[in-house]
Parts: C-alpha cells; sequence; structure tokens
C-alpha cells in the first residue's frame, strides 16, 4: 500500500499528539484515592444559638416595635391595635440561628479541629461523621487571634489525619479541599499553593498559606491536603467582593494550629510571645532614608514603655533584620515569630542601627491585651518651614493624654509640597526628623533648616491609628 507524504505526516503528527496527550494526563494529579482515604476524617459541623427577639405581632413586616413608656398615652394606643387580646405586648420572642462549617479529627478519642467562627457563641455545636452519625461536641477551647477552636466528641477509634510539615509546602504544588461549601457534606476542591507566609489585617500572628482552592460558606475549618494525604493547613478565609469564592483562599498552617491545640489542652487557652513594639514596613524611600541598600525587616515605630523591647534597649528607628536566627524580610514576618517564642526566655535580635548590625539579648514576655491609643487637638503659635507644613506645640496635658513619651510637634495644615506627597497630613503629631527627637517648634525648624537638600530622610509620625514611619524627600 502507498502512503502520500501528505498521508505519512498526517500519521505522524496524529501519533504525536496523542503521545503528548497522554504524557500530560500523566503528569496530572489523581486525587480520587486520596478523596477515598481520607474523606472519613472530615466532619460537617453545625450550631445552634439561642437569639432574643421582640414579638412584633399585628406590626407591619419589617417595622420594629417602638420602645414607649409603660403607662403613657401612645403605649395604650399601639396595645390596642398591635397587642394581644389580653391586653400588653406579647413577650420577648426566642428564634434560633444555625451556621455550618467544617472541620476534621485530630485524635481517635474524638478531638476535632475547626474555626473559631463556625462556633463562636453557639449554644450547641453538632459533629456530623462521615458515616451519618450525628453527636454534640463539647467546646474544649477557642483562640481568637488565630482563628482555631478545639472540640471533643464522645467517640473512639476514629480515623485521624496525617498532618503535614510547614517547611515542606511550596508554592505551586497541587492541594485539595474537602468541606461542605453551603451545606453540600464532603465536596472536594484542588488548587494549588499560591504564596507562602501571607499577612492578613488583624492577623498578625498566623502566615497564611495562600491558595486558588475554591472555597465558600461552610468550607471553613475544613483541612487543605497536600498530594502525600497530610493536613497542610485549616481553611480559614477568602477574599472576595462578592461573598464567594475569588480566587484568592488563606489556610492557617498547621504548625500554628498544633501548637494551639497543646496550649488548649494543657491550660484552656493560647499564651503568645510579645516584644513591646509597634512596627511597620521598610519602603524603598525609607530604606534609602536609613542608609539602607534595598527594603528589608520590621521597622520600629514605637517601643512601649517597660516592654521586652524597652527593656532590652530597643530604640524607635531600629530595623529588626532577624530574631531567634529567623530571618526578617516584611514586617509581616515578625509578630509570628515573636508569638510562637517560649515565653521568659532570651532570644537574639539583630536590629540595624545608625547603618551598622547590632545584636540585643531580649526576654520575650507574654501578650497582654490591646492597648487603645488616641490623639487629642492643641493650639499654639503656628510657624510654617521649607517643608510646607504648619506645626504648632503640644501642651503637656495634650503629650499626657496621647501617652507620647517623647515632645513632638502638632501639624496643623499641610500645603502642597514635600510633607505632602509623604503622606503626612493634619492632627499628625511629628515625633522625629531625620532619627532625632523633635523638643518643640524652634527645634523643629531647625532641624528642617540643617536639612541635606535631594536627599530622602525618616519623619516618626504619631496618628490614631499609632506610630508610622514616612520618608520625605528635601527639596533641592
Amino acid at each position: 500500500m502507498k502512503y502520500s507524504n501528505l498521508s505519512v505526516f498526517s500519521l505522524f503528527f496524529l501519533f504525536t499528539l496523542l503521545l503528548t496527550g497522554r504524557a500530560v494526563a500523566a503528569e496530572l494529579p489523581d486525587f480520587t484515592v486520596l478523596v477515598e482515604k481520607y474523606s472519613p476524617t472530615v466532619v460537617n459541623i453545625s450550631t445552634k444559638q439561642k437569639v432574643q427577639t421582640r414579638s412584633t405581632r399585628g406590626l407591619p413586616h419589617g417595622l420594629p416595635m417602638p420602645e414607649l413608656p409603660e403607662n403613657g398615652p401612645w403605649n395604650d394606643l399601639f396595645r390596642h391595635f398591635f397587642g394581644n387580646p389580653e391586653g400588653g405586648f406579647e413577650p420577648d420572642d426566642e428564634s434560633e440561628a444555625r451556621s455550618l462549617g467544617s472541620g476534621f479529627i485530630i485524635g481517635s478519642d474524638g478531638y476535632i479541629l475547626t474555626n473559631n467562627h463556625v462556633v463562636e457563641k453557639a449554644d450547641e455545636i453538632l459533629v456530623r461523621l462521615s458515616d451519618r452519625r450525628e453527636l454534640v461536641a463539647k467546646l474544649i477551647g477557642t483562640d481568637k487571634r488565630s482563628d482555631l477552636a478545639l472540640l471533643k466528641i464522645e467517640a473512639s477509634d476514629l480515623p485521624v489525619v496525617k498532618v503535614g510539615k510547614d517547611k515542606e509546602i511550596k508554592v505551586g504544588e497541587w492541594v485539595m479541599a474537602i468541606g461542605s461549601p453551603f451545606g453540600f457534606d464532603h465536596s472536594v476542591t484542588v488548587g494549588v499553593v499560591s504564596a507562602l507566609g501571607r499577612s492578613l489585617p488583624r492577623e498578625s500572628y498566623v502566615p497564611f498559606i495562600q491558595t486558588d482552592v475554591a472555597i465558600n460558606p461552610g468550607n471553613s475549618g475544613g483541612p487543605l491536603f497536600n498530594l502525600d494525604g497530610e493536613v497542610i493547613g485549616i481553611n480559614s478565609q477568602i477574599y472576595s467582593r462578592t461573598g464567594g469564592f475569588m480566587g484568592l483562599s488563606f489556610a492557617i498552617p498547621m504548625e500554628v494550629a498544633l501548637d494551639v491545640v497543646a496550649q488548649l489542652k494543657d491550660k484552656g487557652y493560647v499564651a503568645r510571645g510579645w516584644l513591646g513594639v509597634l512596627i511597620q514596613d521598610v519602603t524603598r524611600e525609607l530604606a534609602e532614608s536609613f542608609g539602607m541598600k534595598q527594603p528589608a525587616g520590621a521597622l520600629v515605630a514605637k517601643v512601649l514603655k517597660d516592654g521586652p523591647a524597652a527593656k532590652a534597649g530597643i530604640k524607635v528607628g531600629d530595623v529588626v533584620l532577624e530574631f531567634a536566627g529567623k530571618a526578617i524580610h516584611t514586617s509581616s514576618d515578625l509578630p509570628p515569630v515573636v508569638g510562637s517564642s517560649p515565653i521568659g526566655v532570651n532570644s537574639t535580635i539583630v536590629v540595624m542601627r545608625d547603618g551598622k548590625r547590632k545584636s540585643l539579648s531580649v526576654q520575650v514576655e507574654e501578650l497582654p491585651k490591646d492597648e487603645e491609643m488616641s490623639l487629642a487637638e492643641g493650639k499654639a503659635a503656628p510657624s510654617t518651614n521649607r517643608l510646607s507644613i504648619t506645626v504648632i506645640e503640644l501642651s503637656a496635658e495634650q503629650r499626657k493624654a496621647m501617652n507620647l513619651e517623647q515632645k513632638g510637634v502638632l501639624v496643623q495644615s499641610v500645603e502642597q509640597g514635600p510633607a505632602q506627597e509623604a503622606g503626612i497630613r493634619r492632627g499628625d503629631v511629628l515625633l522625629k526628623l531625620n532619627n532625632v527627637d523633635v523638643d518643640n517648634v524652634a527645634h523643629f525648624n531647625k532641624l528642617v533648616a540643617d536639612l541635606q537638600a535631594g536627599k530622602s530622610i525618616p519623619v516618626l509620625v504619631q496618628r490614631r491609628s499609632g506610630p508610622i514611619f514616612l520618608a520625605i524627600r528635601i527639596p533641592k
């Protein structure tokens, strides 16, 4: 049989395509074995919470019952039209709020891990196992900072997850989630690890694992598996503008979770290490102003009085580069490292100060309750300068009200110029200029006059939200 050159080429192309397709298919992971083996370790969690609501029998839908004096004339009128036949208003009703979430078994004797927000304020927690059994769970303990909760059910010989190691997680590796999105039990979604060590607002003690695995309401508290069937994280949050999945999911690393579990079992609460500093990222402009070759570390914006950092000699303007042997690349790296450090034990901290590396010994203490900071207004003779801002004096009472150790000056107005471009605004208190404490308006003006033109300099600013460093480029 004879074949034309075109036919031979077509057969060759088809054969190559088939081989390539098989090769691509062979490279894609098969999750069926993992799902079959580890689905029984995943549970559905439902909660009930009693909510007091005032009865509005007879009122139009959506119209709340007004608060009226007991013996007033309007109370009689509403009683006549909307009250019960015996007179008076209906007593408060008790409704039931429900929520759904996921969890997974970490102990064959019934210990289950989930998110705190899944079970928070619940009056009853019900766990449904893969074999359809439903058991009431006891809340062993919760930790709001990490959004974790430990539950216990009365059962034995339960299937248990394997735990993976955080250090072995790689960006780009395949991962799988099992949970109950919108109440659909044991739903499986897959994706890859998008990033590691993500810091989220108000979640500074958790270095989140970011994935593109589809996570929706009801997935919270469920496990994130790797291809070896090991749980490497607890699905906790999504970034969404709609309330549904948009490609950004965040999981709590198991190293963080296991530390929380151990403390909840041992003492019923979680203790974290504390340095007593407020920090911020080092921007390119700030790095230049501090004489650094490139942005790195965590910039100390405030050292709290009598805190561990103050006792160790850490100063405002120091840039933390290492803590306990671990490199600090960004400000978000520091809180998890300090938080997981043993309390009462000395650790070495390396800072950049005046362009030089300096090692200090600090004894980490237990994290206290959050402190609130406020800013007060002040009045005095204004003064303008080459930064195009007007600053005024702060009285001793104002400094005391703001809990300021430094004196500083208050920004009364900001015109178009270097300060405005740097982000300084009205109401800011300028504490340091070019790493020098500002005593008063006269001192501030002298410091400004001596600044080198064409150079970026750091400015420490106190705001309602706390202190922050900004970089100002001095005009030529």
